[in-house]
């Protein structure tokens, strides 16, 4: 599985950004679908997860901000964030966990395919 992500820019603090992410297979079949972020010097965040039936989980600090989705016509899940704030300024990723379920993975080691990342600033 190879995924792409984009839609990462410089923004202003209170703005809205997409991210996407385009997998190389049918998104349906991949399992579990995740996007994290990372800051330098710190560990990798968990924002959320979508399973392959479009179910979503994500971490609680976040979830009032963040939203994630799939259009599994084009292979893509997206990850939608509003009311950005400087904090939110770091490197996203989207990773892959094919054939697990969202609610039995959560720690980046458990996706085994991640996309190089697009960076998100907020000033």
């Amino acid at each position: 599985v190879q995924l792409v992500e984009s839609g990462g820019e410089s923004v202003q603090a209170g703005g809205s950004l997409r991210l996407s992410c385009v997998a190389s297979c049918a998104t349906q079949d991949i399992g579990c679908m995740g996007w994290f972020r990372q800051v330098p010097g710190l560990e990798r965040e968990g924002i959320g997860s979508i399973d392959s039936d479009g179910i979503t989980t994500y971490a609680d600090s976040l979830k009032a901000r963040f939203t994630i989705y799939q259009d599994n016509a084009k292979n893509t899940v997206y990850l939608q964030m509003n009311s950005l704030q400087p904090d939110d300024t770091a490197m996203y990723y989207c990773a892959a966990a094919p054939g697990a379920k969202c609610s039995d993975v959560a720690a980046p080691v458990e996706f085994d395919y991640w996309g190089q990342g697009t960076q998100v600033t907020v000033s």
